[in-house]
């Protein structure tokens, strides 16, 4: 029998190196959500049942922004982190939050990072003013951005702004937020920024045509990361890109493992009705992975062998 030439069963072990690669891709990269939870509270946060989903979504990420936190008494928050803890033994989960925002004495919100406190680290955090010079008061609930470590990351240190934007004020605040990148590129000295939250980034809320209008847009070194027509909202009665994920720069899009910027649809995966599934929230997160250090190698021996085709299904 004649023996196969030395270059096949090389790419044939390069093939099975790579099959247990993206076997183990699930769980060794690093997850960052973005979740608008819908009137989060002491009410929301009495019902076991939502309680229970929102602690198996979270846990499925080392950095989540949570948003529409409205958590006055300072109660369901503290809950939250400790039925976090409880459930995911394997890792200690901690939240930075921001102060209450909004220009109504009657509707504020916060944005909260929970994050796994031994995967990563916060190295800085930032309110962003309503009172810079030259500022238009473009924001009702202006970002609170948060710095954070992670070495086990391609990236090793990255910047989150958050935003979640006012539904008729989207394509201002959208196009504002350029500015405040701006700043904190300056601020920090870092290139490595995502931005990311609810933008209300679609149908009515952002018409195509104010698109040309909106520097987060048009700016060539920024890149939207959730594809467009993906539904990031729970009512059947609804389609639209809402939530969004935008990074700065190559370096950072180069950390991304391709592919992986979604929305994560919690009610086919908990099978859950669309009643049960609007009880968490009537939005999906969205969430992209990270490469960690390790997958440098695996990419270098992808790239190998592009010219296979071989790709993890």
């Amino acid at each position: 029998m004649r023996s196969s030439p030395p270059f096949l069963l090389l790419l044939l072990h390069l093939l099975s190196f790579l099959v247990g690669v993206c076997d183990a891709q699930e769980g060794s990269d690093f997850r960052i959500c973005a979740f608008n939870v819908q009137n989060f509270g002491e009410s929301k946060a009495k019902k076991d049942d939502v309680m229970k989903t929102l602690v198996r979504i979270i846990t499925r990420c080392d950095v989540c922004l949570l948003q529409e936190v409205r958590d006055s008494k300072q109660k369901a928050l503290p809950q939250l982190i400790t039925d976090l803890n409880s459930y995911d033994i394997r890792h200690e989960y901690k939240a930075v939050a921001s102060e209450r925002l909004g220009r109504s004495d009657t509707y504020q919100e916060q944005y909260v990072f929970v994050y796994r406190s031994d995967t990563v680290t916060v190295t800085g955090q930032y309110q962003y003013p309503d009172n810079l010079p030259g500022d238009v008061d473009a924001f009702s609930r202006e970002p609170f951005v948060v710095r954070f470590k992670a070495p086990k990351t391609a990236i090793k240190d990255f910047t989150l702004i958050p935003q979640h934007t006012t539904p008729t004020n989207a394509t201002k605040e959208l196009d504002a937020l350029y500015d405040v990148l701006q700043h904190v590129r300056k601020m920090w000295k870092t290139e490595n920024v995502m931005l990311l939250g609810d933008f209300n980034a679609d149908c009515s809320y952002l018409a195509k045509k104010n698109r040309k209008n909106v520097r987060l847009i048009t700016e060539k070194n920024l890149f939207w990361l959730i594809p467009e027509e993906t539904d990031t909202t729970v009512r059947s009665t609804t389609t639209c890109t809402y939530d969004r994920i935008v990074v700065h720069g190559r370096t950072f899009a180069s950390a991304v493992v391709p592919s992986s910027a979604k929305s994560f649809n919690f009610q086919v995966e908990y099978r859950l009705t669309e009643e049960q599934a609007l009880e968490v929230s009537d939005h999906y997160p969205v969430e992209v992975l990270l490469r960690d250090t390790a997958s440098k190698v695996s990419f270098s021996l992808l790239l190998i062998l592009l010219p296979f085709t071989f790709t993890c299904s």
